[in-house]
């Protein structure tokens, strides 16, 4: 079987003859002009679509069986039956049915996907992106109603704990299992052939259809969100319409907001990019003006905002910042250094465990009762001999062996804080209680009854954190940990003191750890071993890699995604009813950024370049080639129209 996607097929097929700004001769097709301006491709030469039947059925096959694979382990996984409590649309579409649907749609849309390669044209979108979609769709459905003919005729819940007959019926809509069948099959064609049409669309309508879907989506599943807003502006006459009394957008508010959004994006179209442009082409004293015209807008806007909102919303920023002050601190250790660090925890927990045993009257055996500020000058100078101590024994390792080393120690640290040798001092397992909240000049006593205050207080020291990352990072020190990160080797070679470097790089991270570990105690009012689990570090890291290493704001993005929506390990997020696989979406979001987007959500340019050197040395390899054979050939006319 001949591959149609391979670039000898791709190459050997005549295609049109394109000059800038020119389309294909199918209609409905994007030409180059349009896909420019859409900015998703570089002169890209376009050929004719190939005919409908002229399927890659190889990938085909192989899409529809990941999709198949992929449904019956959400399915079995519980998700759709737990999901599907959380309407989107009242009575049209659930978060449960929207997980299973989306499976089939990404699959019909990536089957028809074409890697673009340097000269090759590459196939125009035709009618064969839908019935590719179609195809594949179908293949994905039917997992599903393979999984309600067996849910229904076998018994499997002795190794499948979620085999039930609830989720028999949820896929069966109620009815038979014939009527399950021939739903799937149809529902996955359906959405196949819409993930298929995605590609057919012009880039701009494209760009319009996404907008109405995820802001539909957006506000239905933020609901609490959107809610706890409108009650703080006087807005709860207008949240009683558009949302349904058990949750959920009615119908007719959800065909308003997606005419609306999608009337936005067609009069906003492209000024988000280029005002994005604009502002990184910048330079000198105008950069550094619009920055910090941003800057104080935002500050301004997290400073107003939480005096409108309701007490679940700022305890939810509350977490936020706290993971962003975490984040923070690892960013130094791992994405500036390069030191993979997988016992964070420690120095979280030292930071919590110094601030009780300093401010607490219920301490065992020591209890100064300092005031807070006072206390956390102790505690900033204990977590950085801590982290001297961790760091010392450990800094010449390298790579898998140093992650290793942290993973111990954190460990160790969270053993010790819950052994019985040193409970006298720390409470074993019992810890600390009736912590006094932290005692603020115009704040009063900071604690977790009033999350407003407990915000403004993480709000300042995230602004400290921010500021100290951003000196450090443009400063020698910062250069030496970039230099340690990209090559250890040559950073020696080239007089850099590593061991020393290393271990500036622990005690930083450590500090900005501990500002996160007082702030926590004086929080929840108490400290326990079992709040310092190894996968706090696990959950730091991966909001450090998802929002990007080396970057403050991929950071302080990261957090606000994965820590205000789907919640911390103890902490919770928007969607609740995420809390049971929080860890599972991390593993696939981990997966899909190492795939697609290894520098991160918003990457530092150093870190991105990076990371995409080599493509961009072959990048501009290939064009050199292609401008000596362009100057030969021009150079060979020339004498041919002489003589002429």
């Amino acid at each position: 079987m001949t591959d149609s996607n391979s670039p000898e097929v791709a190459a050997s097929e005549p295609g049109p003859d394109l000059t800038p700004g020119g389309t294909p001769d199918t209609p409905g097709t994007p030409g180059v002009a349009d896909l420019a301006e859409a900015g998703e491709t570089d002169e890209t030469l376009l050929s004719p679509p190939r005919p409908v039947f002229a399927q890659n059925w190889k990938r085909i096959l192989s899409m529809g069986a990941v999709g198949v694979g992929a449904q019956i382990f959400l399915a079995l996984s519980n998700m759709p039956l737990r999901l599907d409590d959380r309407l989107l649309i009242k009575p049209i579409l659930s978060l449960g049915y929207v997980s299973l649907l989306f499976v089939p749609f990404i699959a019909g849309n990536r089957v028809g996907h074409q890697i673009q390669r340097e000269g090759i044209p590459m196939h125009a979108a035709g009618l064969h992106e839908i019935f590719g979609g179609v195809i594949c769709g179908v293949i994905a459905g039917g997992g599903v109603s393979l999984l309600s003919v067996l849910l229904v005729n076998f018994d499997l819940r002795e190794p499948l704990v979620n085999w039930s007959p609830m989720l028999a019926e949820l896929l069966a809509f109620g009815n038979s299992t014939a009527f399950a069948v021939f739903i799937w099959l149809l529902l996955g064609g359906l959405a196949g052939a819409a993930g298929g049409a995605m590609r057919l669309v012009n880039p701009k309508a494209r760009r319009v259809v996404v907008t109405m879907v995820l802001t539909v989506g957006f506000i239905s599943v933020l609901e609490s969100l959107v809610m706890d807003l409108a009650e703080g502006l006087r807005f709860e006459w207008l949240t009683e319409r558009v949302y349904a009394r058990r949750g959920g957008l009615n119908w007719n508010w959800a065909l308003i907001l997606a005419a609306f959004s999608g009337l936005v994006a067609m009069l906003t179209r492209g000024r988000v990019r280029q005002a994005r442009e604009h502002i990184a082409s910048l330079e000198g004293a105008s950069r550094a003006r619009t920055n910090f015209g941003l800057i104080i807008l935002t500050g301004a806007i997290l400073v107003i905002l939480p005096l409108f909102l309701g007490k679940f919303t700022n305890e939810l920023l509350a977490n936020v910042g706290l993971f962003v002050l975490l984040a923070l601190g690892l960013n130094v250790v791992v994405g500036l250094a390069g030191i993979l660090d997988l016992g964070y925890v420690a120095f979280f927990a030292v930071g919590s465990y110094s601030a009780a045993v300093l401010t607490a009257a219920t301490s065992p055996r020591i209890n100064p009762e300092m005031p807070w500020l006072v206390a956390l000058i102790f505690v900033v100078v204990i977590t950085g001999l801590v982290g001297l101590f961790i760091g010392a024994p450990v800094i010449r390792m390298r790579g898998d062996y140093l992650a290793i080393v942290t993973l111990g120690f954190g460990e160790i640290i969270r053993l010790l804080f819950l052994s019985d040798w040193l409970a006298d001092t720390f409470g074993g397992s019992q810890g600390i209680t009736m912590i006094p909240g932290a005692g603020i000049f115009g704040l009063g006593s900071v604690s977790g009854t009033e999350p407003r205050n407990v915000f403004y207080l993480v709000l300042a020291f995230c602004a400290l954190a921010i500021y100290i990352s951003w000196r450090l990072e443009r400063s020698r020190l910062g250069r030496a940990w970039m230099a340690v990160r990209e090559d250890e080797t040559v950073a020696e070679a080239m007089g850099i003191n590593t061991v020393n470097v290393k271990l500036m790089a622990f005690v930083v991270g450590a500090i900005l750890g501990s500002f996160s570990g007082a702030i926590f105690s004086a929080k929840v009012g108490s400290v326990f071993p079992n709040s310092f689990l190894i996968l706090v570090s696990i959950v730091i890291l991966v909001v450090v890699i998802f929002g990007g290493m080396g970057s403050i704001p991929g950071v302080i993005a990261g957090s606000a995604v994965l820590i205000g929506v789907l919640g911390g390990p103890r902490q919770p997020g928007l969607l609740s009813e995420f809390s049971e696989y929080k860890l599972l979406i991390y593993g696939a979001l981990l997966i899909w950024m190492m795939l697609a987007r290894p520098e991160g959500l918003i990457p530092s340019v150093r870190r991105s370049r990076e990371l995409h050197q080599q493509e961009i040395a072959q990048d501009s390899w290939l064009r050199e080639q292609l401008d000596e054979e362009a100057e030969s050939t021009a150079g060979n006319d020339q004498p041919a129209r002489a003589t002429a």
